[in-house]
């Protein structure tokens, strides 16, 4: 009797992130996923049981990933503005699994109406707190959008930027965004 081959949950979600990244959010099928990984269909489904919750599981491992290091760079009871500045270093920091965030944002916002509502809401969580009559805030809030919209830039695509110029877009916000007026 031979051996059943053992699907790697990671590996596939990788292969996932490559198809995403190489071929657009459409081409991540379970039949691509399927034939990048050399298993069957019913090994994909196995491990995910639909694409949506392949796509779940691509956000979700990002998503932990991103609060990981989150976690090392916010104080004790911080501020809203240690949020942001925790989020813009964290963001800048992250360059390897940035690349799988835009990935699994990019299939998850294209198909799954869920993701779009928890996605807003993650946004509304980290601007909310701010106060838009304080200075210092503004400033957190401008460095906020000027982190995401780079990122958005550099990872989807839309924007060559060398990690030479990643790194000084991150100077510019810490030095002009990031201090306090």
């Amino acid at each position: 009797m031979g051996r059943h081959k053992t699907v790697d949950r990671d590996n596939l979600l990788d292969l996932a992130e490559d198809i995403v990244r190489t071929h657009g959010a459409a081409a991540l099928t379970i039949d691509s996923l399927a034939k990048a990984a050399g298993i069957t269909k019913g090994g994909v489904q196995y491990t995910f049981s639909s694409k949506a919750a392949l796509i779940d599981a691509l956000c979700s491992r990002w998503m932990e990933s991103y609060e990981t290091l989150f976690a090392t760079m916010i104080a004790p009871d911080p501020t809203p503005v240690d949020v942001i500045h925790a989020h813009v270093g964290a963001t800048f920091t992250d360059s390897g699994s940035a690349q799988a965030k835009a990935a699994s944002m990019m299939t998850g916002m294209l198909q799954s109406p869920e993701f779009i509502s928890a996605t807003q809401a993650w946004y509304r969580q980290r601007m909310h707190p701010l106060d838009p009559s304080a200075p210092e805030d503004r400033q957190a809030r401008l460095a906020f959008l000027a982190t995401e919209g780079a990122f958005f830039l550099r990872y989807f695509g839309f924007l060559n930027i060398s990690d030479d110029e990643w790194a000084a877009i991150y100077r510019d916000i810490r030095s002009t965004l990031m201090t306090t007026p």
